[in-house]
């Protein structure tokens, strides 16, 4: 049973781990320093509590695929997922500075997606 204003989690998060074990995402938040780190956090947060959102922090790049869009101090951090049942899987992370996501990190997470409906 809920406690009144306690918000209930909505979706679980993983980490996509890849045939050799790895899993980029949380590599790559590692290598964020800690103020971004917990921004990233924060979002991922938010999003796993309040789904379904839409934007400004939640934008739906294709048919099960999303993007989370955090504020970082040296430009915006993406972390492009998907939900798979009652889980958001993290797929692939990067920052930069322009608003369209970039064709090679929607490749990465495509092709990361495709891995993932195959097991």
């Amino acid at each position: 049973m809920s406690q009144p204003g306690v918000s209930q989690l909505i979706l679980a998060v993983a980490f996509y781990v890849s045939a050799a074990g790895n899993e980029p995402v949380r590599e790559w938040l590692l290598g964020l320093d800690r103020d971004d780190r917990k921004a990233v956090g924060r979002d991922i947060k938010t999003a796993q509590y309040g789904w379904p959102l839409g934007m400004p922090l939640i934008r739906k790049l294709e048919p099960g695929l999303w993007e989370v869009r955090s504020h970082l101090r040296a430009g915006i951090a993406r972390v492009l997922f998907t939900v798979d049942g009652e889980t958001m899987v993290l797929l692939h992370g990067f920052a930069n500075k322009s608003e369209k996501t970039p064709a090679a990190d929607l490749k990465t997470a495509r092709q990361r997606l495709a891995d993932l409906r195959e097991e």
